[in-house]
């Protein structure tokens, strides 16, 4: 039997992972800097399963400070194959209800602080990010959570924002004029790093309010969306369990893992060597570290 290594970020809210067995803190030193948080490995089933606060214990780290590139980067040093990331979000559609659950399969980027590659410094690479989700895995992820009894609509489009303030009432509305479904401030860095890092990614959003275009809504109220947020957790955490357990012993048979083949256009013998170093768990299947 395959063994399989689900990896899990959460988000606001979800700041522990419940039901892991022989659990054990791990620490990670990247290249890019310290992760938000340790990572925590143990077994759901035949699945392994690695779990990251996004926003570090206490939710002390704001969206635009992630370090997004350590936390994937860490993953993928921990064998992470397949990489679930569980966001709370405001809806841009009178369909899609506080307290219901999207598996996104588009994203638009709308940040404009963070770093969005590995690459860089010496190395190009160019990835395909026209279908930015796993389908696979997002399968299995609606599958999962309409099996523990939530209302999860299949597919949507996230628009990410760069926060930490919410929208204005002309962008919300903007925003539903470009098609989005839900808006958020974190799946997007996630998405493409996790391509470059050939993991199989998809994203689990907790929708928690109405954004501030919906007639009923004031404003966005912080205190609301944690009211939903809580009750959202909860069948969460269940619904990434039931993930784990389902996806368990299962070979990929999608076309993430060689995300990066051919992407790489740099002529490997200018690259930096310590870049070669540094990014070795990333692109030591195409770039052999001891080619210079």
């Amino acid at each position: 039997m395959a063994k399989t290594i689900l990896g899990v970020i959460g988000g606001s809210g979800f700041y522990q992972m419940g039901g892991i067995g022989n659990l054990e803190q791990v620490e990670i030193a990247t290249p890019f800097g310290p992760p938000s948080d340790p990572f925590y490995v143990g077994t759901i089933g035949d699945t392994e399963v690695v779990f990251l606060s996004r926003h570090g214990r206490g939710h002390r780290i704001m969206p635009s400070e992630i370090n997004f590139r350590a936390n994937i980067y860490g993953m993928k040093k921990l064998g992470a194959q397949q990489l679930l990331s569980v966001s709370t979000a405001g809806s841009l559609r009178e369909e899609i209800k506080p307290g219901e659950l999207v598996v996104p399969d588009q994203f638009i980027d709308r940040t404009i602080k963070r770093p969005m590659t590995f690459f860089g410094e010496g190395i190009v690479g160019h990835v395909s990010l026209a279908d930015p989700v796993c389908a696979a895995l997002s399968k299995d992820l609606v599958a999962a959570a309409r099996a523990v009894g939530a209302t999860a609509h299949d597919g949507g489009t996230y628009l990410c924002i760069e926060g930490p303030q919410f929208s204005t009432r002309a962008e919300s509305k903007l925003f539903q004029w470009w098609g989005a479904d839900v808006i958020s401030m974190t799946a997007m860095q996630e998405a493409r790093l996790a391509r470059e890092a050939e993991l199989c990614y998809a994203t689990l959003v907790l929708v928690t309010d109405y954004d501030c275009w919906h007639q009923s809504v004031a404003a966005v109220d912080i205190g609301e969306i944690l009211r939903v947020m809580r009750l959202n957790v909860e069948v969460a955490q269940k619904a990434v369990a039931q993930l784990a357990s389902a996806i368990g012993g299962r070979d990929r048979t999608c076309g993430c893992s060689s995300a990066l083949k051919g992407a790489i256009i740099t002529d490997r013998s200018v690259i930096p060597p310590r870049r070669l170093s540094d990014l070795a768990p990333i692109i030591g299947k195409y770039v052999k570290v001891d080619a210079q």
